[in-house]
């Protein structure tokens, strides 16, 4: 059959683009990436000049699941000619810009991806047993796949709460920040809303601009404080398979309640960054007053077309704030894509409509339909970690071929997470 494939992933972010680098050489599947942007290009408006990653270079798109591939960022480097100026610069963590390059490396050298290719609509064939994928270019052309399996990889949503109105012309999303920088940098009253790593790079940005464009800045978050993100190494042990292992055995309403704690593991801001930020506003301060605030335990609770109300939750006083143009900072959430909706019945879902995803990432009985990082709920903060997507893929793959491809390593952790951990004897330690 023309265009028959063993998978089809559908979104092209790096989730997906790992998993085309580690299939690539698996001669036993025939899979097919489709994206409907005309490029890789991750998240441009957030590009600002010297942030970094906040996971280490080793967490590029293959390393952890095979050290010797050629899509490594390591061999990227040495074939831009660079990897001798990255062994100078002794930084584990590359700058956000460079990630984003070495993954337009690794697109350029792949042909299993095809570029504006829109998924509209995905029909199962009870005959065949295949998928009928149906896809458009951006030119209206429609373009047919068959398919075994889906692996879905379209990314998250901005996180935008019902409190402002989303349509306003002075609201935007951290992730259009640089498109609309200029217009940002000439108004007078800027608010940030959010407290993670987006709202504080954008914050330190504009607050190093200040005193050039005279703008007032303030900064808001509910969160009680600007948190860091916890990096210290017995906790760093649990980003690992053995950790997702024991978060999944937990109930869900368990689940539910760590994932709200657990907030700092993987939405905390650079603690490098949080120091930047007091200097460079002591610095600021040595020449006077400057016009900035920044407000904890507040929420924004409605939004009119020059002012914003918030609720200071633990003295449970409102108060008002004006503004010309308002950041939000508030993250991402998974939406379901249109193009489910004639499946939709096959799928497995909670009682809060998410997807009740298997320990082994696929979210129906056939166990045919896999997704890359919609499982936060089910598998934990691990989901989104850019160092934990060779362990979903290896164990997609694995999955996929029928046997072990790539190994997976097992006892990561010197901690034990559950009472009752198997492969240790009782008070003997760990087997090294």
């Amino acid at each position: 059959m023309k265009n028959r494939y063993d998978f089809i992933a559908i979104g092209l972010g790096p989730f997906n683009l790992s998993l085309a680098c580690l299939t690539e050489p698996v001669s036993d599947l025939k899979g097919l990436f489709l994206e409907k942007k005309t490029e890789f290009n991750w998240h441009p408006g957030l590009m600002i000049d010297g942030v970094n990653l906040q996971t280490p270079f080793l967490s590029d798109l293959v390393t952890l699941a095979d050290p010797t591939s050629s899509y490594s960022f390591l061999n990227y480097a040495k074939s831009k000619g660079k990897l001798y100026r990255f062994y100078i610069k002794e930084d584990f963590f590359l700058l956000r810009k460079e990630y984003n390059q070495y993954c337009q490396w690794a697109t350029s050298q792949l042909v299993n991806i095809i570029f504006d290719r829109e998924v509209i609509d995905i029909k199962f064939c009870s005959e065949s047993s295949l998928y009928h994928v149906i896809s458009k270019s951006s030119s209206g052309e429609k373009l047919e796949y068959y398919t075994e399996r889906i692996i879905l990889g379209t990314g998250p949503q901005p996180n935008l709460t019902e409190a402002i109105d989303s349509n306003a012309t002075n609201i935007i999303h951290s992730g259009q920040y640089l498109n609309q920088k200029q217009k940002l940098i000439e108004s007078n009253d800027i608010v940030i809303v959010g407290s993670g790593q987006s709202a504080a790079e954008i914050y330190y940005d504009l607050l190093s601009s200040i005193r050039n464009y005279n703008y007032h800045l303030t900064w808001v978050t509910r969160a009680e404080r600007f948190f860091p993100l916890e990096l210290t190494k017995l906790t760093l042990e649990m980003t690992s398979p053995d950790y997702i292992d024991y978060f999944y055995s937990l109930t869900q309403d368990k689940k539910d309640e760590l994932i709200c704690q657990q907030k700092s593991l993987y939405k905390g801001i650079n603690s490098s960054l949080v120091n930047q930020i007091y200097d460079l506003l002591y610095e600021l301060s040595l020449d006077g007053d400057v016009p900035t605030r920044l407000l904890t335990n507040s929420e924004l609770v409605s939004q009119s077309s020059s002012s914003l109300s918030f609720k200071q939750n633990e003295v449970e006083k409102t108060f008002s704030l004006s503004f010309d143009q308002l950041i939000m900072a508030t993250g991402f959430h998974y939406k379901t894509p249109d193009f489910l909706r004639s499946i939709m019945s096959e799928l497995n879902l909670d009682e809060n409509k998410r997807f009740n995803v298997s320990r082994d990432y696929t979210i129906n009985d056939n166990r045919s339909i896999f997704v890359q990082n919609a499982e936060l709920h089910t598998h934990g903060f691990c989901a989104p970690d850019l160092g934990m997507a060779c362990y979903r893929n290896s164990k997609i793959i694995n999955q996929m071929v029928g046997y072990e491809y790539y190994s997976v390593e097992k006892k990561v952790p010197f901690q034990e997470f559950s009472a009752d951990e198997t492969g240790f004897e009782s008070n003997k330690g760990f087997n090294l």
